[in-house]
């Protein structure tokens, strides 16, 4: 009787029919089948992370020396740091590995403490890389404001964008260099919790267009997008499947289904959207699919998607889409933590359209790998010009065809790496 009369009121309590957009009618749809697939290793994209882990560190540490009033840091004010840069040595060792950048002396009270402050090369590629910050200062305005427009609330607390900083390319000391220049897009707001928010205040309609959206729009894909404005069809990710699993019958037919499903923008509101439905799964895709094509590297540690996940409106389980989505997501499980990039984002081993940043940092991390063999062999008899190539070809990756191993029973599928969201093993 219970389950007749909750019949009866269940259309009551309905959002109305006059209010429904367009891809409200798709959450209806059958469940599409879901295809359990195996994880796959791709050796080009670690190899990448893996490199790509120190470039960051070191970075990190140069900004630190850089912030010292002393011009110089201690062996032990980064004690303990370790952790914190991701690194999987101690920090003295890590630094010692690389005296193109970082140079060492002994304390002047206390010669047994060592010191590191920065080389003359160091400086000048921190010289070029703020001619690039303030040359592309706007199109970090822009990335910046994107990104706060897709929380539900047009903010994020300091302490959740400080993590993803490196990654969104934003200058050291963002919220005191570049925020303040702009008041008429950012703001400083303090929440009831007492916590400082950084909130977009000037959101345009072309801030709202997604990578995706965006890719869709000219060229021989123009009519595409033109249809999709006029709801004639939906936007297909780009996808680039795993050796092995293109060819399989039911993975193609599960990814048709998922292609047909109403693409939803992440800058539009979703809580309208069943959180239990294919279109909200799809909805989930599309968001992180648009941060991850917001950073630099087109990648980012997991753990940092896991703090903001309220903000953007993800449910509790969300790491498993990174899984689910081979073709379209690839999580690396190197350097004791686990990161996602975006495939469509590399092409044999090289970042596609990369930003000036990230060549800035491929030559850093050409300087870092040249005091690396030289170390202990004469580095100081090395020229500045011997270091800093001005066509440093990418070293982070390798220019060849993309190696894939799918994961033995020793590795993690779908279910292990899912357990790990609950266990929150990352080290980051």
């Amino acid at each position: 009787m219970k389950a007749f009369l909750f019949s009866l009121l269940k259309p009551q309590i309905l959002s109305k029919p006059t209010k429904l957009l367009p891809h409200q009618h798709h959450q209806c749809r059958g469940i599409i089948a879901k295809v359990r697939l195996k994880w796959v290793k791709n050796r080009s994209l670690d190899h990448i992370i893996d490199t790509e882990t120190d470039l960051k560190a070191a970075s990190l540490l140069k900004d630190a020396i850089k912030r010292s009033p002393t011009g110089f840091l201690t062996a032990k004010s980064f004690a303990d740091w370790q952790k914190l840069l991701g690194l999987t040595v101690p920090v003295l060792r890590f630094m010692r590995r690389y005296p193109t950048l970082f140079q060492e002396f002994p304390h002047a009270r206390y010669a047994n403490l060592p010191c590191f402050k920065l080389t003359d090369t160091a400086l000048l590629l921190d010289s070029q890389e703020q001619t690039i910050h303030q040359t592309h200062e706007s199109d970090t305005v822009e990335r910046l404001s994107r990104v706060l427009m897709m929380m539900k609330t047009k903010s994020l607390p300091l302490q959740s964008l400080y993590p993803l900083k490196w990654d969104l390319g934003l200058p050291d000391g963002f919220e005191k260099v570049l925020v303040p220049k702009y008041p008429d897009c950012f703001r400083f707001v303090k929440a009831s919790d007492g916590v400082t928010r950084l909130k977009v205040t000037h959101c345009p309609d072309e801030y709202a267009v997604s990578a995706l959206q965006r890719s869709k729009e000219g060229g021989d894909v123009g009519d595409e997008y033109r249809q999709f404005k006029r709801g004639q069809t939906v936007l297909a990710f780009p996808m680039s499947f795993p050796r092995g699993y293109g060819a399989q019958k039911k993975v193609r037919a599960w990814m048709e289904e998922f292609q047909k499903l109403p693409y939803i923008s992440p800058y539009e509101d979703s809580r309208h959207i069943d959180p239990t439905s294919d279109l909200m799964e799809k909805r989930v895709v599309g968001v992180l699919h648009e941060l991850l094509s917001l950073t630099i590297h087109k990648k980012t540690k997991r753990n940092y998607l896991r703090i903001i996940r309220e903000e953007l409106n993800l449910p509790h389980k969300f790491t498993r889409i990174f899984t689910r989505y081979p073709g379209i997501f690839y999580l690396s499980l190197k350097c004791k933590t686990t990161t996602v990039a975006l495939r469509e984002g590399y092409q044999r081993g090289k970042l596609v359209n990369p930003h000036p940043l990230a060549r800035l940092r491929e030559k850093f991390y050409h300087v870092m790998r040249t005091g690396l063999i030289y170390r202990g062999k004469g580095v100081n008899m090395l020229s500045q010009q011997d270091m800093l190539l001005e066509n440093v070809e990418t070293e982070s990756g390798q220019d060849d065809p993309e190696e894939e191993e799918f994961g033995t029973g020793d590795e993690c599928d779908e279910d292990e790496v899912s357990d790990l969201d609950s266990e929150g093993s990352d080290e980051d």
